[in-house]
């Protein structure tokens, strides 16, 4: 099968990434193989090629945002034929104190696509059948792909960020998940306001229905109770943690961030401001949040790049000359 495969990380000018063939794969008990239709290009792909996230086996298929139909299954999981979506999450123990407490997206044993796995940089890929999602076999699978990690982490980001019922909600970066992420807070009655450097982004926030879009660093034009850091950039923390009303939380989304600088108590925190990391996401955020996106589809912005074309899709990531999410299409 066709794949990429992540060669030498290092700075995405040094090409990480190699297109290759590979023997294909077999699913084995309680798996399903899976033709892909399209997968989603996320920032942890490019975090992943460029080292910041080191490498857990040497050349691997990046990418776990993928669509697809399941073309063999093991005995008791899927229909052939079956659209389904391989999410980041692969597998989890089950068994330890934090699976056990519906914290799955804890589990000091868990397995993810696309960084212990291969994943959907590829014409197909093998995952656990407990761990894909089902969705729609009747729609465009280009919109679905972005919800599979753009959109399931944007949404436990803003649970963990706590807006209470129309609160004002800040959003640092404006890429993927956060596109996404602000069209459920403002349907839930949240007044959004959206902190980017991008011009494209911010014109897209104001079109999402954004009450206003400015600059990272800019102030919000009033106290924010709550906020959510998309941006991999530390050096953001404490402007938005600034930016907090009392009692403020700031969720902090991506799997990677840069050095947060010395933060003050009294500036930062005091008045009990919080900061939260998220870390992945459990199966249960994964339903809530699909079965929503896909009762009313959100507006998913999306750059379409074929199959050959991976390694400029995550240099243009790189270099913020995507608004929206970009999807690789397979040949």
């Amino acid at each position: 099968m066709d794949a990429w495969v992540v060669a030498r990380p290092g700075p995405i000018e040094t090409r990480p990434l190699e297109r290759v063939r590979l023997p294909m794969p077999r699913p084995g008990p309680g798996e399903v193989l899976v033709r892909v239709e399209v997968c989603a290009v996320c920032r942890t792909d490019l975090h992943l090629a460029e080292g910041d996230l080191p490498p857990r086996r040497p050349r691997t298929v990046p990418g776990h945002e993928a669509v697809g139909r399941v073309v063999e299954a093991a005995e008791g999981t899927l229909p052939v034929g079956t659209r389904v979506g391989v999410a980041w999450l692969r597998s989890t123990c089950g068994r330890c104190r934090y699976c056990r407490r519906g914290l799955e997206n804890l589990c000091p044993y868990s397995t993810y696509t696309g960084w212990d796995a291969d994943g959907g940089y590829a014409t197909h890929l093998v995952a656990p059948a407990a761990y894909v999602y089902p969705l729609p076999g009747d729609r465009p699978p280009g919109p679905l792909a972005p919800l599979l990690c753009a959109g399931i982490i944007g949404y436990r980001a803003l649970l963990r960020s706590e807006p209470p019922p129309g609160g004002r909600l800040g959003i640092y970066g404006f890429g993927a998940s956060a596109h996404l992420t602000a069209q459920v807070a403002i349907a839930q009655g949240a007044t959004v306001h959206v902190l980017t450097r991008s011009p494209a982004a911010r014109e897209l926030a104001l079109a999402l229905g954004a009450a206003s879009a400015a600059g990272a660093r800019d102030e919000p034009p009033e106290p924010l109770d709550a906020a959510i850091l998309f941006a991999p950039v530390g050096d953001l923390v404490p402007v938005a943690l600034a930016a907090l009303d009392r009692g403020g939380v700031l969720a902090v989304a991506g799997i990677h961030l840069t050095d947060i600088p010395e933060l003050n108590y009294e500036r930062h925190l005091f008045q009990e401001r919080t900061l939260r990391s998220v870390t992945a996401n459990t199966r249960a955020d994964g339903r809530a949040y699909l079965e929503a996106a896909v009762a009313r589809p959100p507006r998913v912005t999306t750059v379409d790049y074929a199959f050959e074309d991976a390694d400029r899709a995550l240099a243009d990531l790189a270099a913020d000359r995507i608004n929206g999410a970009a999807v690789l299409r397979m040949p």
